[in-house]
């Protein structure tokens, strides 16, 4: 296996640090990029006596100047409540970032991938949803600077593939979970995980019956880093995800039992713009880069439920006050 220099924004997040820790188990030269506005430096402090680890705390909206092989840009806040809380910031880390980066891997001619979203689709009116589906997404929504910008940053990355031969990837992530997730990041597994271990009540935005599609950190990883060491003729969009769908008063259920918590389910308003469906059509990722996902939602989610039954919620504050 030749050995490469490989940087990975947002690399002390949760998908970012889950990441790092494969790459530098396969003995490649990691640099972690991070400012640590959403992210925890205990991620990846396991990481920091490695000798094939560094850790740089920069802010991808400005310049950064690194000799690398390739390139995974999954900097960005991704829940709701973190990307609305500074909404201009939100579309400057999207598209001031992609910029950023993408000038660097075509000074260095390295592979760049973008970690897009299935925020692109917007509230879908097709399902499951295909990657040639263009979105139903209302660009002055309070969502606008997510959706949008992960939308603009797609549009510069091939831009940058047609005009400079830069060679991209681009993922569309589904709803992912796993250890690590912030506690207090306001996302349906680790809000339900946290309230039921608390004996709080769970709240479910809207009536519950919206759906999702939840995929495990461990398998996404495997999905990103199928799509970089593909074929280079193979670019993307892919939607990386898992196709099994269920509604949220289903889930929020499920880790009721799963806990053993007597928390009781109450609704509260749905947000503006709020997906109704989601679910990913992944045909495309199992015929380019033989993908799939294969960890069931109950092992992910007692895995999950483990990770916070280990974790002190006092170490752990809110990023933003939004929740």
């Amino acid at each position: 296996m030749k050995v490469r220099r490989i940087v990975v924004t947002g690399g002390a997040g949760f998908l970012g640090s889950h990441l790092c820790d494969r790459l530098v188990a396969q003995g490649h030269d990691v640099i972690c990029v991070d400012n640590f506005f959403t992210s925890q430096k205990v991620n990846i402090a396991h990481l920091l006596g490695k000798p094939n680890f560094e850790l740089i705390r920069h802010d991808i909206t400005h310049p950064l100047w690194l000799e690398v092989d390739e390139i995974y840009n999954l900097a960005c806040p991704a829940a709701p409540g973190h990307y609305q809380y500074n909404p201009i910031k939100t579309m400057k880390t999207s598209v001031l970032g992609a910029i950023n980066l993408l000038g660097m891997a075509r000074r260095c001619r390295a592979k760049i991938l973008q970690a897009s979203t299935s925020e692109v689709y917007g509230d879908p009116e097709i399902h499951p949803q295909p990657e040639s589906y263009r979105g139903n997404v209302n660009p002055i929504g309070p969502r606008a600077c997510y959706d949008e910008g992960k939308r603009a940053a797609e549009t510069l990355f091939f831009d940058y593939q047609r005009m400079n031969k830069t060679n991209i990837r681009v993922a569309r992530i589904f709803n992912t979970y796993g250890p690590r997730m912030h506690p207090f990041d306001g996302r349906v597994v680790s809000n339900f995980i946290r309230q039921a271990l608390s004996g709080q009540d769970i709240s479910i935005f809207g009536d519950g019956s919206q759906t999702r599609s939840f995929c495990y950190v461990d398998d996404l990883v495997e999905g990103l880093m199928a799509l970089m060491n593909g074929p280079d003729d193979f670019s993307g969009p892919v939607n990386l995800g898992n196709p099994t769908e269920m509604t949220i008063q289903h889930l929020a259920e499920t880790v009721v039992q799963m806990v053993g918590s007597k928390s009781k389910l109450i609704s509260r308003p749905l947000p503006a713009d709020d997906p109704t469906q989601r679910k990913p059509d992944i045909t495309l990722a199992k015929a380019k880069l033989g993908w799939e996902p294969k960890v069931r939602l109950e092992d992910g989610l007692r895995q999950t439920i483990e990770y916070f039954r280990r974790i002190d919620l006092d170490h752990f504050r809110a990023p933003t006050p939004n929740y």
